[in-house]
């Protein structure tokens, strides 16, 4: 019976499964799911999916209760009276919450963007030797002296040669009761990754342009974390200046004000090289913008900073850049003329451009479909 069950059970997951990946690309655009997470967990509601109930059918006048009255009468005393309203006949409208791992979310991107397993390139995915307890020895160091297995082996000798007295329960280990752990080699990677998520807060982006960016940070934060056992956020906004937040802040956050974006490249750089050396890191920063910036000028410093500090010790660089009906967009068109032809980087700078809530699905693509 609790066989069959879970039999059932696994295949009602399969087919909710089927069901949100066949609605995927609806589900990425939505915010919701921000709010939604917890620890583990994202609730999707699935107003489609019912589980198995019964229902009850029609006695054709036999059996209890099969008295006078018509279908739809009132059951019990209080309820149905008259003037308060008629009974409707449609159906209603059911929402289930259903449950997904952030793991099982991420595989279903992976699948249906079609993106490619994250290698880790040259020396950010250096192999250590991790020391692994795996068993017990008679001979070994006295550092690895097992106690609990010594005084057990002791016990079972004496108990066979009749020396214990449980009268006297005194156990005296002998050199030939001794244990020791014993260890394995085994090798690991290093290949632990930060992701810098940093935000433009100016006036210029609107309440909706911050929820595109909120929605697309939080599945490229979900697929980058199915890709590294190490992986961690940081948060940057800025408007004309940049500081460090928190998730919440980050998330949550509501400001404005004018836009030099070098500040915010300037603070990726520092927090590069204060935590996150090259040999042990993989580094993905990803800036979200209108592409209004201060000056033609502030942008040339953004380009020297990212060429000669935050582009060589980062896998890739992805510019994401939010339609605005106030930004000028003009971020983007340099970015490129910048990084194309002859121009060594050109290969770690990606860039996107993301209309409205609907481009999230591609634009999350063209940033993580070369597996970098």
């Amino acid at each position: 019976m609790f066989l069959k069950i879970n039999t059932d059970h696994a295949r009602f997951r399969q087919i909710i499964r089927g069901k949100i990946k066949s609605g995927l690309k609806k589900f990425i655009s939505r915010g919701e799911m921000i709010g939604r997470k917890g620890k583990d967990l994202v609730s999707i509601p699935m107003p489609t999916i019912d589980l198995p109930h019964f229902e009850f059918g029609d006695n054709k006048g036999k059996g209890i209760g099969a008295g006078d009255g018509q279908a739809g009468s009132p059951l019990g005393p209080g309820e149905g009276k008259d003037g308060e309203g008629k009974a409707g006949d449609t159906e209603g409208f059911h929402v289930r919450e259903v449950d997904l791992t952030l793991d099982e979310l991420a595989a279903m991107l992976g699948e249906e963007l079609g993106l490619p397993r994250i290698l880790p390139k040259g020396s950010r995915n250096i192999s250590s030797v991790k020391d692994k307890y795996t068993g017990i020895h008679s001979i070994g160091p006295k550092s690895l002296l097992h106690f609990k297995r010594t005084y057990k082996q002791a016990l079972r000798r004496q108990i066979s040669t009749n020396e214990y007295d449980p009268e006297n329960p005194m156990i005296i280990p002998q050199g030939r009761d001794q244990r020791f752990r014993t260890w394995k080699n085994k090798p690991q990677d290093n290949n632990s990754a930060v992701i810098i998520l940093i935000m433009d807060v100016s006036g210029s982006m609107g309440d909706e342009q911050k929820e595109i960016v909120r929605t697309e940070s939080f599945w490229i934060d979900t697929w980058l974390r199915s890709q590294y056992k190490g992986l961690e956020t940081r948060y940057i906004i800025h408007d004309a200046s940049a500081r460090e937040v928190d998730r919440e802040t980050f998330f949550s956050t509501r400001e404005s004000g004018g836009t030099i974006i070098s500040s915010a490249y300037q603070l990726v750089d520092e927090i590069i090289k204060k935590s996150y050396p090259e040999s042990e890191w993989n580094v993905y920063p990803f800036h979200f913008s209108d592409g209004d910036n201060w000056s033609a000028d502030d942008t040339q410093k953004c380009f020297q900073i990212l060429e000669e500090r935050i582009l060589p010790v980062s896998n890739m660089f992805c510019y994401g850049q939010v339609e605005s009906l106030y930004g000028s967009g003009q971020f983007l068109r340099d970015l490129k003329d910048r990084f194309q032809g002859t121009n060594p980087m050109k290969d770690r700078v990606i860039s996107s451009r993301i209309p409205n809530k609907d481009a999230i699905y591609d634009s999350i693509k063209e940033f993580l479909n070369k597996g970098y």
